[in-house]
């Protein structure tokens, strides 16, 4: 995964990169199913965190009338997918390096989908503390 300042580690925070995951609820179904509007507001989105969009698939679905837009960044991917039925959407960045920040581009792309509940969590990715974590849980779960 040797793209752009992936696999640098930053020495101030000893992480590779943040991913901001999250959900809105309550959203306007006709938003949520126009894909053109939705494809401007991800890639502003991208923009506002400072991430370098190298790739890109949008798709609206004909069923329920859902869309999913998917952003290979530089620095990662942006991602967002719709269910006008139920007034959601799902959001997914993740950026590496230090000079882009995901939470811009959450928040822009929330912004314009007017929610009337959003949720979200950032995940430090890459650190060190996190393998050892991991690598207990699973030691755990395997026995």
């Amino acid at each position: 995964m040797g793209a752009g300042n992936r696999g640098s580690r930053s020495s101030s925070r000893n992480i590779i990169g943040r991913h901001v995951v999250g959900e809105a609820h309550g959203c306007d179904p006709g938003i949520l199913k126009n894909v053109d509007y939705l494809a401007t507001i991800v890639r502003e989105g991208a923009a506002k965190a400072g991430a370098t969009i190298v790739g890109e698939l949008v798709k609206k679905y004909d069923e329920g009338e859902g869309v999913s837009i998917v952003l290979v960044v530089k620095e990662s991917h942006v991602s967002l997918h719709t269910w006008p039925e139920y007034g959601y959407a799902s959001i997914d960045v993740y950026t590496c390096g230090e000079s882009t920040d995901p939470v811009a581009a959450f928040d822009h792309v929330i912004s314009f989908l007017s929610p009337k509940l959003v949720t979200s969590i950032e995940i430090k990715r890459g650190m060190a503390v996190n393998h050892k974590i991991l690598e207990r849980e699973r030691i755990l779960v395997n026995r």
